[in-house]
């Protein structure tokens, strides 16, 4: 254990990223902070179950079983031999000065840094579809999680739909659990979707992995869709409207919609520790700027899907840079970092092939109907922002303040992506012109009587 001048360091975030950079900071003689809003580590993608829960990690994780065996068994060694500190349960929900607010047991309290790893991980980046506010309609990470941490399905009869690798899993481990899935409607088409074989030829393994759970799919699965209208009664979903590759209408009766397409960086603490932003024409997201081993300047450091879109694969790799990176820049020498950076360059390719096949649907949102709901937080329609346009011209934040777009409890986690291609729409302009809206603390929904029950 280092000693209490050593400089303190902090991770936030324990998924593959945190694991990884936690794990190098330890083999460097150093100990960190763990901050984890999880109780039990592994992240989004390797996320644990309860105890006593009688799915195998195979059944849970399927090909990537034996990974995730290792990174918890790996973070639990270091917790148990006390070799670093794990705050499980814990939101890290504003930074300022040096300092993050972490609401955990239902207290605030102050926790300072001197050195700052960011592994924040990505969630779903989702896009308003009319009648995607109604009561059973979920994002696919939400329908995973629910089947791994508790062994259920969301709904009786399933319709899946978006783009990415995310939908074809999610599907496929629906499938496998013995869920109805009616249908699973890919936005992509198998034209667009080739455009994307080069860079996957980057993973041969992994591509042809992703095939096979395609494969199991079956006919269930239908490229090139057009998605029209999820139809709802009092009680919630009962139907998706779409048309298929062909202009052929369907109606397709289900109560548990699912929808994602592929990830949205979280960036909202990058934000406010200061870190800058580039607009990425590729993935049509604003993310923060780091170098290739994670530097985002000022003592902190990105890694993971936080901030470049990589997958489970290069956020391990990531982490380690990070780590490398930060023992670097307080004087302590690092394992060479050529390796991992010659295979992070490898990802990238990959991930460019998917960014490709599986694009985002900025057509589909910029033609969205007045009527359509955005905001499902605020209730602000495609109407509410275009007038937002009309008063207040193409600036992100402005348009923000008029309609309330992304003033609710998701901070504009979910409908940010698509009011942004709204408003270039109807400005005549980029994505990029446009801007993105400025994080805000608590970046977490938090009870009141949290901050008067400082820790």
């Amino acid at each position: 254990m280092s000693d209490a001048s050593s400089p303190k360091i902090v991770i936030v975030g324990a998924g593959p990223a945190g694991i990884r950079a936690a794990a190098a900071l330890v083999e460097a003689g150093r100990h960190p902070v763990v901050i984890d809003e999880g109780n039990r580590a592994g992240g989004q993608i390797y996320r644990r179950p309860p105890d006593g829960f009688t799915r195998t990690p195979e059944q849970l994780y399927g090909s990537e079983a034996a990974k995730a065996r290792a990174l918890h068994a790996l973070f639990d060694r270091l917790v148990k031999d006390e070799r670093l500190t794990h705050c499980a349960a814990s939101s890290v929900i504003a930074a300022q000065d040096g300092r993050l607010h972490v609401l955990g047991e239902g207290a605030m309290q102050l926790v300072g840094y001197d050195r700052l790893i960011l592994a924040t991980g990505a969630s779903d980046r989702v896009a308003p579809v009319p009648g995607w506010q109604s009561a059973g309609v979920y994002s696919l990470g939400a329908a995973q999680i629910a089947l791994k941490a508790q062994g259920v399905a969301l709904g009786r009869r399933i319709v899946l739909m978006g783009s990415g690798p995310l939908l074809t899993l999610v599907g496929a481990q629906l499938v496998k659990a013995g869920a109805d899935v009616a249908a699973v409607l890919d936005t992509s088409s198998w034209r667009q979707q080739m455009r994307g074989l080069l860079g996957l030829a980057a993973r041969p393994l992994v591509a042809l992995r992703g095939l096979a759970l395609r494969a199991r799919l079956g006919g269930r699965y239908h490229a090139g869709v057009t998605l029209e209208q999820i139809e709802a009664d009092e009680q919630g979903v009962i139907a998706m409207r779409w048309r298929d590759a062909g202009g052929r209408e369907h109606v397709t009766r289900c109560d548990m919609i699912g929808m994602g397409w592929h990830l949205r960086a979280e960036t909202h603490l990058a934000d406010l520790v200061g870190c800058a932003f580039a607009y990425d024409a590729r993935w049509r997201q604003w993310l923060p700027k780091a170098d290739a081993m994670g530097r985002a300047g000022n003592g902190v450091y990105l890694a993971g899907d936080g901030v470049r879109l990589l997958g489970a694969d290069g956020a391990e790799i990531a982490g380690r840079l990070a780590a490398a990176a930060c023992l670097a820049d307080l004087g302590q020498s690092a394992p060479s970092a050529s390796a991992d950076l010659r295979e992070l360059a490898r990802l990238e390719r990959f991930a460019r092939g998917l960014a490709r096949a599986f694009p985002w649907p900025e057509a589909m949102a910029r033609v969205l109907p007045d009527d359509a709901i955005v905001c499902r937080c605020e209730n602000v329609t495609a109407g509410d922002i275009r007038q937002g346009v009309a008063f207040g011209g193409c600036e992100a934040n402005r348009v923000k303040s008029l309609s309330r777009v992304g003033m609710g409890r998701c901070q504009g986690r979910y409908c940010q992506l698509a009011a942004v291609e709204l408003v270039a729409a109807q400005a005549g302009c980029t994505p990029g012109a446009v801007g993105r809206f400025r994080g805000q603390a608590p970046v977490r929904p938090a009870p009141t009587g949290a901050f008067l029950r400082n820790g």
